[in-house]
């Protein structure tokens, strides 16, 4: 039987301590947060192994790697009074990490599936709220936000997103996919938003996200 204790711990030590990651809030919060309660129960052994694992039925959605979700978190800078916006929050293992750090989560699904697991996975935090909607529209009923993280790759620059911040806020996520993709951090400027690479990484492509077609004549 796999003591789960230990796999959190070795998780921290092996993929997030030697990547970076200084914020000890960040390091405390993954070394707190039980991501084996996140995945599906036969998948329970891998959940802290470096990589994307599949959750949702036919295992169509992934929750991100410890160590890609452990920098875009140590990336954003968080404050004990920041609100953020979790986008694409699957089963709620990130919004559950950035609970213990940041004031106040709402954690956005549009899977109606995914969200009935995250609402009872997080239910004992108070300062998260589970919503249901389209992603790629984020939440606005409860904007502006200090950060928003997408929990997943998008194909496209996610500047839709950027009436949703306060100016001064910023929003993490992975852009592109392989070999290219990148994790980026976005800034809020006025009605501006401008974005700069922070390291490189992969991710499973969010619904909604895809580049659409471009058809040649």
């Amino acid at each position: 039987m796999t003591d789960f204790t230990v796999a959190r711990r070795h998780m921290v030590d092996g993929q997030v301590r030697p990547n970076d990651v200084t914020d000890l809030r960040v390091i405390s919060a993954m070394l707190e947060v039980a991501r084996e309660r996140f995945v599906p129960p036969a998948a329970s052994a891998l959940a802290y192994l470096d990589l994307d694992l599949a959750v949702g039925e036919g295992a169509s959605r992934r929750l991100l790697k410890p160590m890609v979700l452990a920098k875009l978190i140590n990336a954003a800078d968080l404050s004990p009074t920041d609100r953020v916006l979790a986008v694409g929050c699957a089963t709620g293992y990130a919004a559950g990490v950035l609970a213990r750090i940041a004031g106040a989560v709402v954690a956005l699904e549009q899977d109606a599936g995914l969200a009935k697991t995250a609402r009872a996975a997080l239910s004992s935090l108070p300062n998260v709220t589970v919503v249901s909607g389209p992603l790629v529209d984020g939440w606005p009923l409860a904007a502006p936000y200090d950060v928003i993280l997408l929990e997943g790759a998008t194909e496209v620059e996610p500047v839709t997103f950027c009436a949703q911040l306060k100016d001064g806020g910023r929003l993490l996520c992975v852009l592109g996919s392989p070999p290219g993709a990148k994790a980026m951090l976005y800034l809020r400027s006025g009605a501006e938003m401008g974005g700069r690479a922070i390291f490189d990484a992969a991710a499973a492509v969010l619904p909604g996200f895809v580049k659409p077609p471009v058809f040649a004549f």
